[in-house]
């Protein structure tokens, strides 16, 4: 005859105690997950030996251009894009623009810069999209360069801010 095992009152059992503990939160990733995302992921160093100007957005934008005139969108995740049309190309920034405000609301730092780099992409896929030279930006920010952004937006014309219908043009 089998004999029912109660547990001692008052002192619950190690696999209880666990479950309590982790009650609400979200389950730790597996090992394995969390070494390849380690690897993936690791913290964010500055090389400075490879140089850390801005020439990359134009070389990046060489690359998409390039993807782009080549049309394979089987083995390029910017000609695939850029075939979905320029809709989805500007979603794909917003989504992409509103991850990196999230992260920014919530002061998670490394995330921003991770979100930042892929709004950037996104952004270089735009201009693409519509045509835009990375140089026709540049020479834009230099127009403004050392312009008070006040002063900036009192001489937009008006007729923008008519047709935006408001006042408050960014």
């Amino acid at each position: 005859m089998a004999k029912d095992v109660k547990p001692k009152p008052g002192k619950p059992k190690k696999k209880e105690t666990k479950r309590r503990a982790t009650a609400g939160r979200t389950p730790k990733p597996p090992k394995s997950v969390r070494l390849a995302e380690g690897r993936v992921l690791r913290p964010l160093e500055v090389d400075t030996a490879t140089g850390t100007d801005a020439l990359v957005l134009d070389r990046l934008w060489r690359t998409i251009e390039s993807r782009r005139l080549a049309g394979d969108t089987r083995n390029s995740h910017s000609a695939r894009l850029l075939a979905r049309g320029t809709a989805k190309v500007a979603q794909k920034l917003g989504e992409e623009a509103v991850e990196c405000v999230i992260e920014a609301a919530q002061g998670h730092r490394p995330e921003i810069v991770l979100e930042s780099a892929d709004v950037l992409y996104h952004l270089l896929v735009v201009w693409v999209d519509a045509g835009i030279r990375p140089d026709e930006v540049w020479a834009e920010l230099r127009r403004r360069e050392g312009i008070s952004g006040i002063a900036e937006k009192a001489a937009r014309p008006r007729a923008i801010r008519r047709v935006a219908r408001t006042g408050k043009l960014p």
